[in-house]
Parts: C-alpha cells; sequence; structure tokens
C-alpha cells in the first residue's frame, strides 16, 4: 500500500504520511535518521558506534523511488537511506500519532 499524501511539517522535523486506510500517520525526523537501513547505518549498528543526533535535526529534501519507496536526505548529511512503503508504514504503525 501506497500514502495518498506525503509531506513535511512542524519545519521538516517530522513526515506525515497519509495513508488510505488509517489516515495521516506521522515519524519523527530522528526516528527516521535512526532506522534508515543503508549500508553504513547497518555498519555502525554492527560495530556499535552510537548515532548522535542533533536536536536540530530535519529532513533536508524527500526523492521519490519509483512507485516504492523515498530517498530521504537529512540535515546531518545522510543521504543514502531508502524507505519502502512498507517499512513506512511499520515505522509509523510502531508508535501511531
Amino acid at each position: 500500500m501506497q500514502p495518498t499524501n506525503v509531506e513535511l511539517i512542524d519545519g521538516a522535523t517530522a513526515l506525515a504520511l497519509t495513508w488510505p486506510d488509517c489516515g495521516v500517520r506521522r515519524i519523527e525526523a530522528e526516528r527516521l535518521r535512526r532506522a534508515s537501513r543503508a549500508a553504513t547505518e547497518i555498519r555502525r549498528q554492527v560495530d556499535g558506534i552510537e548515532l548522535v543526533i542533533s536536536p536540530e535535526l530535519h529532513v533536508v529534501s524527500i526523492e521519490p523511488i519509483g512507485n516504492y519507496a523515498l530517498r530521504l536526505s537529512f540535515s546531518d548529511g545522510h543521504d543514502r537511506g531508502i524507505y519502502p512503503w512498507p517499512y513506512l508504514r511499520e515505522l509509523a504503525d510502531r508508535h501511531p500519532t
């Protein structure tokens, strides 16, 4: 399932996704950044290196990847994470707001 609307809210510190079956779900930029599945982030986790996130972290840009995902770029320079729709839905459903 794909959201019907995607937008940055609250000064780009959160992503609001509107799903056809449950309405709007919000995901904070910090949660999205920590949830990145980029190879560099997986390696960091495996190596036990803590990710330090600035309180000013925000999403700089959203790029659609075909019809199946988004690539998010963050203010800390990270721009390699691809977030498929099912993964975004999973993140949104963990802490619905």
